[in-house]
């Protein structure tokens, strides 16, 4: 298996990890010196751990919060990830009491790998712009 196949199929695995919150696997497919800026810290957050504690965060908002694989592209040593991310805003989330709407949006991410096919970076291009809009907390402006 080449390094493209190994790094798509670890995000396969990776989904696995966010969707059972699988601390085990997280370890195991992201390096403990991965830094991860985040909404909900103001420090870094390094490896499996950091990188779970923001899927903690949004549990906590969204209990049945759930990740899917709409489509993938491999090149030398990352992968771009479409999501579709969806859920229930059933708990308190940045200040917005639970509302009780269920949502759905499309996030894209960047996971570049190091040299072992473990994540070292992920970059969100649109990340939780699509939840605020899905629970109404800010509007995508108009393009017209």
């Amino acid at each position: 298996m080449n390094n493209l196949e190994r790094n798509k199929r670890n995000i396969e695995h990776f989904k696995d990890c966010i969707n059972n919150n699988d601390k085990a696997l997280a370890e195991k497919l992201i390096d403990p010196k991965a830094e991860f800026a985040s909404l909900i810290s103001k420090d870094k957050l390094y490896g499996g751990s950091g990188y779970l504690s923001v899927v903690d965060f949004m549990r906590k908002s969204f209990s049945d919060i759930h990740w899917e694989i709409v489509d993938m592209a491999a090149e030398d040593d990352k992968v771009a990830v479409s999501w579709i991310c969806s859920g229930t805003h059933d708990g308190n989330f940045m200040g917005l009491p639970a509302t009780g709407k269920k949502f759905e949006f499309s996030c894209m991410n960047f996971y570049y790998f190091n040299d072992e096919g473990k994540i070292i970076n992920d970059v969100a291009a649109k990340g939780l712009i699509g939840l605020f809009e899905a629970l109404g907390m800010m509007k995508a402006p108009s393009l017209k």
